[in-house]
């Protein structure tokens, strides 16, 4: 057991060192272009820390790695400490929502006042967070490591690396897009507290200035080491989350994701693999260890080929859409809105697309989905995670599919992921699948 603990500690010091060099390759990988620059220069101040952030977590992680919690307690007993602490989360989320209200209802006099209990509860509900989340962690890595190992990825009965995450908040990220195409040209990490009118304001800067389109948006996890994982009391969602960014983690060891960035096509393909491993692990997470919350979900569909959309008419005020909002299917909707939007940028009609886009973003927002905004750096950003097939934001761009098909095509998620990582462009992707 001692001989393993050094192993696994030697292990995660040396993951630590690669993600970390990768991290700064990464970065440095950037052309130092006068628009990079000028983006910055909005941005520097309001940037994430991701080194910072990484040396607290490993020193966190630390601590608790030679615990080994988990291994002492029953799975019943697993199940119920990670119960108690999503319960905690809920309950730390539902207060926090209390507060605001308090502070934004007009008829409160004396807000302060009034939010004097529910801030101290806060408070006593976070101290009992402190202590309960890093050994609901622990729970949480070591059942998505147990079913990696069982799937077949894992190496000695041990995922390669070693499942490791932590729940934080999380950074936002700048996405720019040129307003021509729809086509991520950057993205920027930037701090998690940005308060909206921020957000605002930093989008209308870079546009005006670069003459893009920019979007800031928030992220549900990022794969560094440990992995940075958003705060959820819905643990179908923080398993697939896990379970998406060790996806990512074990891409970096090679060549795919060692060429995320190198171009669209490989981040499209890095993404839709880490989702559909993330959706698949996650769910066999819940089957195995929590199947009074996987038997009241719809079951998990087989991997499908992709399924090509209908377009839209050629239209650009808001398609009229059924009173019935069960009627209203986002990812469809969603991808042939995006069809269109292709179609007017290609034709050059820039003004065009944008009042479009608009006022589909009002479309949408009749039907509950509330978009902040609807533009080409929303698409950029959101078009990366194509995997489901038959909708969302990725249109007619072919990597997600290919993608999908090659998922169709594998005998197990295992071959799958084996034959997608080992590629360093799309058109190895498309040898596989024909």
């Amino acid at each position: 057991m001692n001989q393993l603990l050094n192993w696994s500690s030697m292990f995660f010091r040396n993951m630590v060192m690669i993600v970390l060099g990768l991290m700064t390759l990464t970065q440095s990988t950037l052309p130092p272009t006068n628009r990079y620059e000028q983006i910055r220069a909005y941005t520097r101040m309001r940037e994430f820390d991701y080194i910072d952030w990484t040396l607290d977590a490993v020193q966190l992680k630390s601590a608790y790695a030679t615990l080994s919690a988990p291994h002492y307690l029953t799975e019943t007993q697993q199940r119920e400490l990670v119960y108690e602490y999503l319960d905690l989360v809920k309950w730390i989320d539902q207060t926090n929502r209390e507060i605001e209200t308090i502070y934004v209802d007009p008829r409160i006099g004396e807000p302060a006042i009034t939010a004097a209990g529910p801030e101290a509860r806060l408070e006593t509900l976070k101290g009992m967070e402190d202590n309960l989340q890093p050994l609901a962690e622990s729970v949480l890595q070591y059942q998505v490591s147990t079913i990696i190992a069982k799937v077949g990825l894992g190496v000695g009965g041990q995922p390669i690396p070693p499942v490791l995450y932590h729940v934080t908040r999380l950074p936002n990220a700048l996405i720019v897009s040129p307003r021509t195409e729809i086509r991520q040209e950057y993205n920027v990490s930037l701090l998690p507290d940005i308060t909206v009118e921020e957000m605002i304001e930093l989008e209308k800067d870079v546009e005006e200035k670069l003459n893009a389109s920019a979007l800031v948006v928030a992220i549900g996890g990022v794969g560094t080491y440990p992995t940075m994982v958003m705060s959820t009391s819905y643990l179908p969602y923080l398993l697939e989350v896990i379970a998406h960014e060790w996806t990512h983690n074990y891409l970096t060891l090679r060549p795919l994701g060692v060429n995320y960035i190198t171009t669209p096509q490989l981040r499209i393909i890095n993404e839709t693999t880490a989702n559909i491993a993330g959706k698949e692990l996650g769910r066999a997470v819940l089957d195995h260890y929590y199947p009074d919350i996987a038997e009241q979900l719809p079951p998990m569909p087989p991997p499908a080929p992709p399924v090509i959309e209908v377009p839209l008419p050629e239209v650009v005020a808001p398609v009229p859409q059924p009173d019935d909002p069960n009627e209203f299917r986002y990812n469809r909707e969603m991808n042939r809105t995006r069809l269109r939007v292709d179609d007017l940028l290609a034709a050059g009609k820039l003004d065009e697309a944008e009042l479009y886009m608009e006022a589909r973003r009002q479309v949408f927002w009749q039907h509950g989905y509330q978009i902040r905004r609807l533009n080409q750096a929303f698409f950029a950003f959101n078009g990366a995670y194509n995997d489901s097939p038959g909708g969302g934001a990725g249109g007619r761009e072919p990597v997600g599919p290919a993608v999908q098909q090659l998922r169709y095509q594998s005998l197990s998620l295992v071959d799958f992921l084996y034959r997608i990582s080992w590629i360093s462009s799309f058109e190895q992707l498309q040898l596989l699948i024909e």
